[in-house]
């Protein structure tokens, strides 16, 4: 009897894992922070996801219509980076500074280097920093807690409780119920939904813990209060939903472990002696680009492979 023998690469073991499933995950994890931050600061905050989404999946279709690449809004990853993008942003931004972000996000940040996979830094977190530093004046205001119930728009200045003179208590960071961005004041929903994502082994604890261990640790040895260093100022919407993307951190264990500890290294020092109280977003950009360079050193030789 004649068998048939197919030959292919690998890898042989293939999984039912895809991009959309993925997404899909990340998206049901941030849902419990969106409820929250729609409870907490009004239909506003939802309104500027919506369109913060919109935005991105816009840009994601024209992008590579431009490029004359397959459409693949339907893998929901420009959806994940609009969600982001809001929750890294106060409610009071104006509505279009979403479109600008998006912009950068995916036609510059991501389709521009090859689509899903070649992009060399968090598309979310890059156009977090642009809009920021571009637009600094119009999203300085961070209102508190169910302000929009008083129609009031006073907030605290500053990026988040780290540069208020008085920091919130245990129950309060832990409840999101201070000033800050959309989607990064319950530290509970952010990790309720880190903890869905590793169940669901879409990441592993390791980049998050050692991420959100070292800042902390290394805040406290440089005189900063570590709990609020911890539970405040989107530290962990970073090390959880930004720090873990594939396509921009290490491919090997030991070079994950490097990155973290890079992550929480530039997060203290920018957030105790930088001009900004916040620093997770230049934190994980800086080691997004040293990813390459981490990959060349912490890659396993192959077996029988030459030596230098």
């Amino acid at each position: 009897m004649e068998r048939l023998l197919v030959v292919t690469s690998t890898p042989h073991i293939k999984s039912g894992t895809t991009t959309r499933r993925i997404m899909l995950d990340v998206l049901i994890a941030l849902t419990p922070a969106l409820i929250v931050g729609t409870v907490y600061f009004g239909p506003r905050a939802l309104l500027c996801v919506l369109v913060s989404v919109a935005s991105c999946l816009f840009f994601e279709w024209g992008s590579q219509k431009v490029f004359g690449r397959k459409c693949t809004v339907s893998d929901l990853s420009a959806a994940v980076t609009g969600v982001l993008l809001a929750f890294n942003l106060p409610v009071t931004t104006p509505l279009w500074i979403f479109p600008i972000g998006a912009f950068f996000a995916i036609a510059i940040t991501k389709q521009l280097f090859g689509g899903i996979g070649q992009n060399f830094a968090n598309p979310a977190v890059t156009a977090r920093i642009i809009v920021m530093l571009s637009f600094a004046g119009l999203i300085s205001s961070y209102p508190q807690p169910f302000d929009w119930l008083n129609r009031s728009v006073d907030g605290i200045t500053g990026a988040t409780p780290l540069g208020a003179e008085t920091a919130p208590s245990v129950t309060e960071l832990l409840l999101g119920l201070h000033g800050g961005a959309i989607g990064e004041v319950c530290a509970l929903a952010l990790l309720a939904g880190g903890v869905y994502l590793c169940i669901r082994r879409v990441i592993s604890p390791l980049v998050p813990l050692i991420f959100m261990g070292s800042a902390t640790l290394l805040c406290w040895a440089f005189g900063a209060d570590p709990v609020a260093s911890l539970l405040s100022g989107g530290l962990v919407l970073g090390a959880v939903f930004m720090a873990t993307d594939y396509a921009t951190t290490p491919a090997t264990v030991l070079g994950r472990i490097i990155f973290a500890l890079g992550c929480g290294f530039f997060t203290a020092l920018i957030r105790c002696f930088g001009s900004f109280p916040e620093g997770v977003s230049f934190a994980i950009l800086l080691m997004n680009i040293c990813t390459p360079l981490i990959d060349r050193f912490t890659r396993p030789k192959p077996f029988g492979g030459e030596g230098k």
